[in-house]
């Protein structure tokens, strides 16, 4: 079931000093090429999480670019979803490749990590090799035609990582995303949330597309133009994705919520979770809601107009680092695009999320 992310417990003492001393050792400090300039690593662990579904014998963990593996980290096996902590010698630089050797024999790899921006570094199905050196692609999902279902958006911002809100994924036992070629995948529990600010980030294995980068700068202003891609009332509008056009209505959302910002794009149930994009395709907020019309008229004899919601872009940033999660990010200057090129950025990275109950 999709619950909140939790810390996992650190290992037992024993254990965790046989961690450091592995990581500190000729395993991480042996030669290979140098760090890339400025990438000193501080002196923190990061750790690597099993989430192949398969035990795990081995575990190498070398400077990326070296000649060899080094020896197991491992002085038992590491179970589906175990987690192990890592403090590499400080000389080691941020980058490094990742090795698991599971019991059925197969690997998983994932090279070129940069362990200073993500301390938590997870292996999952699609880093798995098949038999004969070739990776295998993950199997397509199946929906369970007797699930009591729910629908709505997410993007993709970093590699297998989808960002949606947490209200979209709340209570369901099992979530599929379906991307932008088609392919539906299921997202891997537990997800890692943030409540408040109503965000969620999803483990997808098998490549739902591309990240969206996020705007780096200048700060959004009131009035600018933004566009939404979503999927609106699934079953009753198009299966296909949706695009509205509007302006930053204001800097800060229902009473004077500093996480939001209010918007005029035309928003619907379906659409929470997907991107808010600038006129350079770039994402500013993620869509979280929009004002209810009825209960506003009951007490103001009028109904509001186009009055809606998102999570701003840096809110969602700060939550992705914290997850140790590094979206792409750019400067929003230049030409500005029209909606239609601004949609053309989104659609292969905007993705159908279906909650099953």
């Amino acid at each position: 079931m999709f619950r909140p992310w939790r810390r996992t417990p650190l290992l037992p003492p024993c254990l965790l000093a046989i961690a450091l001393a592995a990581a500190a050792g000729p395993a991480a400090a042996q030669p290979g090429p140098p760090p890339a300039q400025g990438e000193i690593h501080p002196r923190e662990p990061f750790r690597v999480v099993n989430r192949t579904g398969q035990t795990a014998t081995a575990l190498h963990a070398v400077r990326s670019g070296r000649g060899d593996w080094g020896r197991n980290l491992l002085s038992g096996p590491l179970a589906p979803d175990g987690a192990f902590r890592l403090l590499p010698d400080e000389r080691a630089g941020c980058r490094f490749d990742i090795r698991l050797v599971l019991a059925d024999g197969r690997e998983a790899r994932l090279t070129n990590q940069n362990v200073c921006d993500n301390r938590v570094v997870p292996v999952g199905p699609a880093q798995v090799a098949a038999a004969g050196g070739g990776f295998a692609p993950v199997p397509e999902a199946r929906v369970n035609p007797g699930a009591r279902v729910a629908s709505g958006t997410g993007f993709v911002v970093a590699r297998d990582r989808v960002l949606t809100n947490q209200h979209v994924i709340a209570g369901c036992n099992r979530v599929l995303v379906r991307a932008a070629d088609g392919r539906l995948l299921a997202a891997v529990p537990p997800a890692r949330v943030d409540q408040q600010r109503d965000l969620a980030v999803l483990e997808v294995p098998g490549d739902p597309g591309p990240p969206l980068a996020f705007r780096a700068g200048p700060p959004v202003r009131r009035g600018e133009g933004v566009v939404t891609y979503g999927f609106p009332l699934s079953g009753l509008l198009s299966s296909g994705p949706t695009l509205t056009t509007g302006e930053v209505s204001a800097l800060a959302g229902l009473r004077d919520n500093p996480w939001q910002f209010q918007i005029s794009a035309p928003v619907q149930p379906g659409n929470s979770g997907g991107p808010l994009l600038d006129h350079r395709g770039l994402v500013v907020g993620v869509v979280v809601s929009k004002l209810n019309a009825q209960r506003v008229a009951r007490y103001t004899g009028d109904i509001p107009q186009n009055v809606n919601f998102a999570v701003k872009g840096s809110e969602a940033l700060a939550f992705l680092r914290r997850a140790g999660i590094a979206p792409p990010l750019a400067e929003s200057r230049g030409p500005e695009r029209g909606a239609v090129e601004v949609g053309e950025v989104a659609h292969p990275s905007t993705v159908f999320i279906r909650c099953e109950r």
